[in-house]
Order: C-alpha cells, then sequence, then structure tokens
C-alpha cells in the first residue's frame, strides 16, 4: 500500500505562546479536513518540535516523503534561506519537496472577509469602508509588492479604499494608514491584519488600529487558510524535491 508524503507544516515560532496555540489550531483544523493524510508539525524558533528534529522523528518512523509546506503569507527571507537550508539538512534516503507559501490566494481574501465580519462590519457598508491590509512586514521587495498587489486588487471587488500597512521594517505604519483612509473621506475604517497568528506584531498592528473602526483578528485557523495550505500540499507532489537526505 502506498502512503501519502506526510505534510510537515513548518511555523516560525514565538516566544508568545498565543502563536504556537493558533498553529497547533490551524494544524488540528487540517487533520479534520483530510483525516487520510499525516499532519506533523515543526518549528523554526523559540519552540519545540524543531523541524530537524521533526524530520529525524520522521525517518525513525520510516517516513521517506515529506511535503514541507511554510506557513508563511509571502516568500521572503524564510521562505527562500531559512527553511531551504533546514530541508537541506534531510536524513539520509529522504526526500523532501517544499511547497510555495499560502499567499496571494483569493482564499486568503475570503478569509480577511470573514475575519472582518466576525469583528462587527456589515456586508452592505463595504462601498463605504476603507480598509487597511496590515501585515508584519519584510525588507525583501517581492514581498513587500505583493501586499500591494493584495491591496489593489481587493480594492477593486467594492471598498471605498484599500490601503497596505506595515508592523515593521516598511512604512506606512497600520495608525498612518487609518489617518489617510480618515481623510480621504471613508465613513468607516476597518483593520484586517494579514497575518496568521498572534505575537508581537501583530500586537503593534493592534495598537496602530486604535482610532480605526473595526479590527479584525487574525486569520488563524480560518477555514480557508487550512484549504490553501492542503492545495500547496497537493501542488508540491508535482514538483521535485529540493533535499534529498545523503
Amino acid at each position: 500500500m502506498l502512503h501519502k508524503p506526510v505534510l510537515l507544516i513548518v511555523a516560525h515560532g514565538s516566544r508568545d505562546p498565543r502563536h504556537a496555540a493558533t498553529v497547533h489550531a490551524l494544524v488540528a483544523r487540517v487533520r479534520s479536513m483530510r483525516p487520510d493524510l499525516r499532519v506533523v508539525t515543526g518549528f523554526l524558533d523559540f519552540n519545540v518540535p524543531s523541524v530537524g528534529g521533526v524530520l529525524k522523528s520522521l525517518a525513525a518512523d520510516g517516513v521517506r516523503e515529506v511535503v514541507a509546506q511554510p506557513l508563511l503569507l509571502t516568500r521572503a527571507f524564510h521562505a527562500k534561506a531559512d527553511i531551504p537550508a533546514v530541508l537541506r539538512e534531510a536524513p539520509r534516503g529522504m526526500r523532501v519537496r517544499q511547497a510555495e507559501v499560502l499567499g496571494p490566494s483569493p482564499l486568503l481574501v475570503s478569509a480577511l472577509e470573514r475575519r472582518l465580519c466576525e469583528a462587527g462590519l456589515d456586508p452592505a457598508d463595504k462601498s463605504s469602508t476603507g480598509v487597511v491590509l496590515a501585515s508584519a512586514g519584510s525588507s525583501d521587495a517581492e514581498a513587500i509588492a505583493v501586499i500591494a498587489d493584495i491591496a489593489r486588487e481587493w480594492w477593486r471587488t467594492g471598498w471605498c479604499a484599500v490601503r497596505p500597512a506595515f508592523a515593521s521594517a516598511r512604512l506606512p505604519r497600520t495608525e498612518d494608514a487609518v489617518r489617510e483612509l480618515r481623510a480621504q473621506g471613508c465613513q468607516r475604517i476597518a483593520v484586517a491584519p494579514y497575518v496568521l497568528a498572534p505575537g508581537f506584531l501583530p500586537d503593534r498592528i493592534a495598537r496602530g488600529a486604535a482610532d480605526a473602526d473595526v479590527l479584525a483578528d487574525v486569520l488563524g485557523p480560518a477555514p480557508e487558510v487550512a484549504r490553501v495550505l492542503l492545495d500547496r500540499y497537493s501542488e508540491a507532489l508535482r514538483t521535485v524535491p529540493v533535499a534529498v537526505g545523503a
């Protein structure tokens, strides 16, 4: 009987316990959607188990095929450097494929809208509401361009305006984008954190949203996020392994 490659979800990790709790909640949702699939979690930093430790444990169980799914929304340093470096240290004989990051995806935009509605935004007010698409931020130009593209495409679905903002590395900050939308004349301002789990930077986004009318929750274990994650797993099965343990 052929076994499906194990899905290894690679999370960043954080000293904030809410981060790991949210990652585990998302993984639980993924498992509920694909009970036929073995799904495990590894962290790059701060939390255990480590990615390398998980790979060794899987190898000891006889696993030879793994798809590593970065729990990231954009292709920045972690996806381009950190994760590939860890995967290259896979145990002897293990074939590892690195899936693409989760974003961009229309499903993630649907998850953003879900969170806004859960926070009290009435969909009927969409045309008079300005949205701040608040991400963690990055020094990677490709990642920043993706956030700008998402904001532009999301605005075309009927919002009064959509402005990107960043908690670090780039400007504007969330509070600056809120002020800009207010000055533009939007009747309501909503802040949509484009982040997966709570932590230091999402808390900065929340503080910057003090003068907004609506602050959505992080994406977390939204069903749309789990669906994208499983789609990326399926896509990765058609790619060449990035690492073969030697």
